[in-house]
């Protein structure tokens, strides 16, 4: 009879958010009982592994792989961590550590662009950093009209999630994957806003560029969390608006809400950004900046702003592409690739992979007929014959 492996029933109820109390409810068991069959100290019944498996939306051999000991997952950096409770928080996390995985897995088979981040040597304020790295990789003071594609090309690995909560936009995970370090930036799918999701990458890579990844983030204080977040905000300021070229463009602007909407257009940022950026520079006052706010907030469109829903959202591509290279190269067939990634040790509902991977809507069905791959390319190898 087939073993099941505990920390794997945790995991799966991590990744669905559920709580010991809350799985074993759905079971209809005690909580000592799923505390139990998490700890290996009692065998889960077979009837009990198809109902956790209908429950949590995981195949039933998922519940019987080893765990991963190539991928461990380091600081997550949550931008609402103040008011974003423990248990949504470790969904996310769990939900990341899935896509590593997956992540090592197609690894295998596919070349992705290599990390390519600067090393400084001394201290920078979160202004100068955004402007060394720009100048690191060569993009002067131009608008960046990507980011993700940007990223992507720079080896940080983007997606878009799934969130139970508004008060999670952005997070980013630093994973240690077969000895390197791997950045992930998730964004929530409800950010729709080109303008937002630029933010909140540029903001990610913020702590990525800034911030030590091996420290526990849950011991910060308050103070020295909001700290961390405002300096990653500057970061973000400059790297999509430098002050070198952005200044020429808002010198002689006026502070009224139509005034904005041609440089949104250029820069790809919000009004509510440019308008404290302009603050920040002296362009106006803070006055000025309060009655630019107020009337934002009386025509209510303080969150959905002129043009948001004019402007394509750069949303990620890397795993699409990656995906779609072994499809259209006829490495796998979209059930084929379901079973070597279940044979790598991670079982998953072709489904749940979309999700995870922000991949179309029925790629990995069987009969799925893609498009042309970008970005990636195969390995030279000959693991498949």
């Amino acid at each position: 009879m087939k073993r099941f492996n505990g920390a794997r029933i945790k995991k799966a109820r991590l990744y669905n958010g559920l709580t010991v109390e809350e799985l074993a409810r759905e079971i209809g068991v005690s909580k000592q009982a799923v505390s139990q069959y998490e700890n290996n100290q009692i065998e889960l019944p077979l009837e009990k592994v198809f109902l956790l498996s209908s429950i949590l939306n995981f195949p039933i051999d998922y519940f019987s792989q080893s765990d991963f000991s190539d991928v461990k997952v380091g600081t997550t950096y949550f931008r609402a961590l103040l008011r974003t409770n423990s248990k949504i928080r470790t969904q996310q996390e769990t939900r990341l550590e899935h896509i590593g995985i997956i992540y090592s897995f197609l690894n295998q088979y596919v070349d992705f662009p290599v990390l390519d981040l600067p090393t400084f040597e001394t201290e920078l304020s979160p202004k100068q950093a955004a402007i060394e790295l720009r100048n690191y990789w060569g993009l002067g003071n131009n608008p960046i009209n990507n980011i993700t594609q940007l990223l992507e090309s720079k080896g940080i690995l983007i997606t878009a999630l799934e969130t139970s909560t508004d008060d999670i936009d952005a997070f980013g995970q630093c994973e240690c994957i077969n000895g390197k370090e791997v950045y992930f930036i998730a964004v929530s799918k409800e950010t729709h806003s080109a303008a937002r999701f630029q933010f909140d990458v540029a903001h990610e890579l913020g702590h990525i560029i800034l911030h030590e990844w091996s420290e526990n983030i849950e011991l910060l204080d308050r103070e020295q969390f909001k700290a961390r977040e405002k300096e990653a905000n500057e970061f973000a300021s400059e790297f999509l608006l430098p002050s070198a070229s952005y200044i020429n463009d808002v010198l002689n602007i006026s502070n009224r809400i139509e005034s904005y909407l041609p440089l949104k257009r250029k820069w790809k940022v919000s009004i509510g950004a440019m308008a404290y950026k302009n603050r920040e520079l002296g362009i106006i006052s803070q006055r000025q900046y309060q009655y630019l706010l107020s009337t934002m907030n009386k025509k209510n469109i303080r969150t959905n702003e002129p043009l948001d829903d004019i402007l394509p959202c750069p949303l990620p591509s890397m795993f699409d592409d990656a995906v779609s290279l072994l499809l259209e190269e006829k490495i796998f067939t979209p059930a084929s690739f379901i079973d070597a990634l279940s044979d790598y040790g991670l079982s998953m509902n072709y489904s749940e992979i979309e999700s995870l991977l922000n991949l179309p809507k029925d790629k990995l069905k069987p009969n799925y007929a893609g498009s042309q791959a970008k970005a990636i390319r195969l390995k030279n190898t000959n693991i498949i014959d």
